[in-house]
Formats: C-alpha cells, structure tokens, sequence
C-alpha cells in the first residue's frame, strides 16, 4: 500500500483505523465535505478544517471544465489553489459527466461529452482522468474511472456497466503507475446484484488497489435497498484496505454503513442542506424556517464545539433564514459540518469501546427521519 492502514479496534464488521498520508492522518470511519469547485460551499478552508475534518472531496469534471485542470496545475496544484493543506480525494469525473452531462457518449475508449456550462465538446477517458487528477490537480487519493448506472438497473445493463469499469480500472492502474505520494482506489459495481458485485471485487482484487470504493448506490434505491447491499459487499473488499462508500450520505446511512465495515464517505448534504435552512441535529434535521423557532433563544447544539453551533440562538437563525441573508447559509452550513464531524468521533469512540450496538439503537431511535 502506498499509505498505511491501520485498524485498531473492531466491533462486529465495523473498525476503526487511521489511514496514514504525507499529509497528514486520516481517523476513520472518516466523512469528507466535498469541495466541488475547490471550495466546501460557503466556509473557508480554515472553517472545515475547525470542524475536525481530515480530508475533503474535490471533483475532477468540475475543475477540468472551470478554471481547467491545466490552470490549477500552473497555480501551484489544488492543495495550493484552494488553500488546503491536509489531503484531498478527487473523483474521477465519471459520474457527473453520465449525470450532469448535457450530451455524452460511452465507448470502449473513453466518454465523450457536452458541458453543462458552455457546450464545449470533451473527451474523458480512464488515462486522461488519472493525469488530470494525480498530475495536474495533484490529488493525494485518486480514483478510477467507472460507467455508474442508474437505479434501477436490468441485470445485463448493470452488467456491462461492471465490466466497463473493470476494464478501465486497469486502465487507470497502468496509467498511474508506481507513486510514492498518492494512491489510487479502485470502484467496485453491479448495482443490486450480489453475484456482479463479487465479480467486480474480484476483479479489482486482481488487480490491486490502495483502497476500494463501493459505487453505484445512493442512485435512488433507498436506505433499505442499500442497506442490503452493504450487507454483503464490504466484506467482499480487501480487509487491509480502507474502504469508501460513495456519495453517502444521511447521518443513518452513515451509521449503518459503519456497522457493515465502512470506513470512508463524502455528500455534499451537509453544505446542501444549511443552504436551505436545514440543520442535522442529534435528533434528526431540523428547519430553521419553521415559525417555531422565531422565539427560540436556544442553540442548535452547546455540546458541539463549533461557534455556529454553540454561540447563536434558533431564533437568530430562523431571522437569517426567513431574511434570506447570506449569514444564515454561512452558519448552517458550518453547523451541519461540525455535527457530522461529531457523530464519526462518536463512531470511531462507540467502534473503540465496543458499544456500537447500543449507538446505533439509541442513535436511531433519537432521530426524527423515516428511512
């Protein structure tokens, strides 16, 4: 492995471990905001970072197409461009070009595809990803480039999809070569289908990777439709490799997925939510535009060491909310950061001390969200 993984306790199929980088070590279970665009919407890097983040997500089709991947290599690299100095994961643009693409054509070779911005005409192909990501964004994990398909998928459609990127995953493992600085995950597919997703574990196994991602859910087939996913495809993974759930999620997906023996995540919910008002809170999210909160001179959570979530009343929230003020963006999105930070330090101490279990019953049964 490139960086060291250590597990240091177990719970069941949970664990909880650090993943050890040049810059700097990842505690898992691990949640990453994601930065999109270089920036975790609407906090400054020192903010996420005082939220007790190790790592963030930022996004290859994105960046290729604003400000282009060439201009942040020539700026010093992402790390230095977004003023982040802990690690980063990028994804490998896959998704959001089959997803946010207005055109886009897969081959054997590559994808090609319309912007979403401007129309301009692109082609993303497994080695034209990993350069983009490890060389001139200089990302500390790098992912491979994976066909994603929708929920719900027919078998030989998922199938194809699989096979795809298990090709191109040796492709992407060619092209990044042999680096002492960053690592390279693999993504494994076969969307609700058991015996395609032992193929394709199999098959990056083979193969070799830093760590695995399980792909292909949070595609619209809900908490229990992914939770028996989870049931069994983590264990078909590489125990001594971290693995990543992408695109997950809500705090009881998290939670849930911890005890199948999860270690990593990104969603973008935290900043999306507090965009609009919404703040997760140990009893489940609340929203700040309800007129209940207009007299409500409690914080969202005194327990949490974050200003938005300590020093500012319910009911100045629900002002800066219902004022539309920027502020309220600012604040709520800091919040729901700083609490999902909270409740993977909760995790990894419940994993820990062997009280998992109890957690996860207590933790759901104070959540005010139907799954």
């Amino acid at each position: 492995m490139t960086f060291p993984f250590e597990i240091k306790a177990t719970d069941g199929a949970a664990r909880t471990g650090v993943l050890s980088t040049p810059r700097g070590e990842i505690r898992t279970p691990a949640f990453m905001p994601v930065g999109t665009a270089a920036t975790v919407k609407a906090l400054t890097t020192d903010q996420v970072a005082a939220t007790g983040a190790d790592i963030i997500l930022g996004n290859t089709y994105h960046l290729m197409l604003r400000p282009a991947a060439e201009r942040v290599q020539r700026l010093g690299g992402l790390h230095k461009f977004m003023g982040w100095e802990k690690p980063i994961l990028t994804d490998s643009g896959g998704f959001q070009v089959m997803s946010l693409s207005n055109i886009s054509k897969v081959t054997e070779e590559a994808v090609t595809f319309a912007s979403h911005i401007d129309g301009s005409r692109h082609v993303l192909s497994p080695e034209r990803s990993i350069a983009i990501q490890a060389d001139l964004l200089g990302s500390d994990i790098v992912m491979q480039l994976d066909e994603c398909v929708s929920w719900p998928a027919e078998p030989d459609r998922a199938r194809e999809a699989m096979l795809l990127s298990a090709r191109w995953a040796q492709r992407c493992k060619t092209a990044f070569g042999t680096r002492d600085s960053q690592a390279l995950f693999g993504i494994q597919q076969g969307s609700t289908f058991q015996d395609q997703r032992k193929e394709s574990a199999d098959r990056l196994t083979e193969i070799g990777f830093d760590g695995y991602a399980i792909g292909g859910l949070a595609v619209g087939e809900g908490h229990e439709a992914m939770c028996e996913v989870l049931d069994y495809a983590p264990g078909m993974l590489p125990v001594d490799r971290p693995r990543y759930l992408m695109g997950v999620g809500k705090p009881i997906d998290i939670v849930e997925a911890v005890a199948r023996g999860v270690d990593m995540f990104d969603c973008v919910l935290p900043t999306r939510s507090g965009r609009h008002g919404q703040a997760w809170t140990w009893e489940g999210p609340v929203n700040l535009k309800n007129a209940p909160f207009a007299d409500d001179d409690q914080p969202l959570d005194a327990s949490i060491a974050c200003p938005a979530s300590r020093d500012y009343s319910r009911a100045y929230l629900h002002h800066l909310v219902k004022s539309q003020e920027i502020l309220g963006q600012v604040l709520l999105s800091w919040h729901n950061l700083a609490f999902f930070q909270a409740l993977m330090a909760e995790l990894r101490a419940a994993i820990a001390e062997g009280r998992l279990d109890a957690f996860r019953r207590d933790f759901k049964a104070r959540q005010r969200v139907r799954v």
